[in-house]
C-alpha cells in the first residue's frame, strides 16, 4: 500500500465521521468535464513579446493531438473549444476539424467568433461608428452559426474587444444600442438548440470604456435577447477584489450562468494557471456551484454550466500548465464537495458566524490529493497526471517534430 493510499483511508474515516459521502464525491469528480482551449497549446504571450516553445502546436491538427494527450492523462477533458479564425483548415473547412477531433476522442465545444483580430476593428466591431465594420461583423456572426453547426457544437461564446480610450471618443449610449443590435442579429440567427455565452471584461484593450464591461451589462443584454443567452464569467475579467463567488451565486439563482473561463490573476487579466494565485477564490466559486446543484430551484441551471480553461502560458510549458490547471480545478471542486452542508446550513440559520465560516474552511483546508489520486486510479489513469505526461515521452516527441515552427495566437 502506497503512502497516498494510506492517507486516503485516513481521509475516508475523517469524512465518514463528519457524515460526508466520499463515494458520491468521487462520482461527481469522475463526471466533471473541463473544456480545453485550442489556442492554449500554441505559442502565446503578452504585447511585449512571445517566448516560443519548440513543441508548441503549429496548426489545428497539432492542437487536437495536444488536447487529446491532455485528456488521456487527466480523463476529464473530452471537449475542445475552438476559435474560428485559428482553427480552420487550409481550404476553409471546419467539418474535417470536427471529424479529426472525434477520431482522437474529443468533441468540439464552445465556438468563438473573431471580433478583435483585424485592422477593421480599430474602433470596435458591432459597436464601431463605422457602419461597414458593423455590417461585416454581423455577417461574420451569422456565418459563425453555420460554423458552429459544422463543428457539431451548440454553444457560441462571444467576447467583444469593443471600447474606447478617451472621454468623448464616441457616443456611449449609441454604442450600447449598436451592441444590442449586433448581439440580437447573432441570437436570432442561431439554431433553436444553441446557446449564446456572453463574456464581459471591465477593461482592455479599451482603457476608458468597455462596451461589455461587467456581469451586469452582460446580464442585461442576455435578459433582453432571450432565455438561450447566458452570462460567461472569465475569472480574470474583474476589478481587483471583486467578489466573483457572489456574482456566480446571483447568476445561478437567476438561471443565467452560462459558463466560465477558468484562469487566475494577480493584477489584471493575467491569464495565469487556474488556482495558482488565489485558490480560496476558486474553492468559493465551486462552493456556490455545488450548493446550487443540491437545490431543486437551481440544480438544472447548475448542471448546464460550461467549464473552460482560458489561459496564456508564457513561461511554463503550455501542456503542463493546462494539466496543472485541471488538477487545481479538481482540487477546488473536491473540497467543495466535502463541505458539511447540513452543519453549514444549521449554523447559517441561527446566525452562528464563527461556526459557519469554520465549517467552510475545514473543507478548504482538507488535503484532498489522496482522494483525487484514488479517483484517477479508478478511472484507469495515473494518480499524478503531470508525472504521467512527463514519463510517456510526448513532450520530447513534439519538441523534436515541431522545433522552430510554433504559432503565435492570443486568446481573449
Amino acid at each position: 500500500m502506497t503512502i497516498w493510499e494510506k492517507q486516503y483511508e485516513v481521509l475516508g474515516n475523517v469524512l465518514s465521521d463528519r457524515g460526508v459521502d466520499v463515494e458520491a464525491a468521487k462520482e461527481s469528480l469522475k463526471q466533471q468535464v473541463i473544456e480545453l482551449p485550442s489556442w492554449g497549446v500554441g505559442n502565446s504571450g503578452t504585447r511585449y513579446g512571445v517566448f516560443r516553445e519548440d513543441g508548441a502546436a503549429r496548426n489545428i491538427w497539432d492542437k487536437i493531438e495536444d488536447c487529446a494527450e491532455i485528456h488521456r492523462v487527466v480523463g476529464v477533458c473530452p471537449v475542445m473549444a475552438s476559435h474560428v479564425l485559428w482553427d480552420v483548415t487550409d481550404d476553409g473547412r471546419y467539418t474535417p476539424v470536427r471529424d479529426y477531433a472525434a477520431e482522437r476522442g474529443l468533441r468540439i465545444g464552445t465556438v468563438h467568433p473573431n471580433t478583435f483580430m483585424g485592422q477593421e476593428f480599430r474602433l470596435g466591431s458591432v459597436c464601431s461608428p463605422d457602419e461597414a465594420t458593423r455590417t461585416s461583423t454581423i455577417e461574420h456572426f451569422i456565418d459563425c452559426v453555420r460554423i458552429t453547426r459544422e463543428m457539431g457544437s451548440q454553444v457560441i461564446g462571444i467576447w467583444l474587444a469593443d471600447g474606447t480610450n478617451y472621454p468623448g471618443q464616441d457616443h456611449l449610449r449609441t454604442r450600447k444600442h449598436r451592441l444590442f443590435e449586433g448581439l440580437k442579429a447573432l441570437y436570432d440567427a442561431m439554431d433553436p438548440d444553441m446557446t449564446l455565452a456572453v463574456e464581459y471584461k471591465y477593461f482592455e484593450p479599451g482603457f476608458y470604456t468597455t462596451d461589455l464591461m461587467d456581469w451586469g451589462m452582460s446580464f442585461m443584454m442576455c435578459s433582453r435577447l432571450g432565455e438561450r443567452a447566458k452570462v460567461l464569467v472569465d475569472v480574470g475579467h474583474h476589478p481587483p477584489n471583486a467578489n466573483i463567488e457572489h456574482i456566480v451565486s446571483i447568476l445561478l439563482d437567476e438561471g443565467r450562468l452560462g459558463g466560465f473561463h477558468l484562469n487566475d490573476r494577480k493584477y489584471g487579466d493575467d491569464d495565469l494557471m487556474a488556482g495558482t494565485v488565489n485558490p480560496l477564490q476558486l474553492f468559493a466559486i465551486y462552493d456556490q456551484l455545488v450548493d446550487a446543484a443540491r437545490d431543486p430551484a437551481t440544480s438544472a441551471g447548475a448542471a448546464d454550466v460550461i467549464y473552460m480553461l482560458d489561459q496564456s502560458h508564457n513561461v511554463e510549458p503550455s501542456i503542463e500548465g493546462i494539466i496543472q490547471s485541471v488538477m487545481n480545478t479538481q482540487t477546488a471542486f473536491a473540497k467543495a464537495l466535502l463541505v458539511e452542508r447540513d452543519k453549514l446550513t444549521a449554523a447559517q440559520q441561527v446566525g452562528d458566524v464563527i461556526l459557519a465560516n469554520r465549517t467552510l474552511m475545514e473543507a478548504y483546508e482538507l488535503d484532498v490529493q489522496p482522494l483525487l489520486k484514488q479517483m484517477r486510479v479508478e478511472m484507469g489513469r495515473h494518480p499524478d497526471p503531470i508525472i504521467a505526461y512527463r514519463e510517456d515521452g510526448y513532450a520530447r516527441k513534439i519538441s523534436q517534430e515541431r522545433a522552430g515552427a510554433g504559432i503565435g495566437a492570443l486568446g481573449g
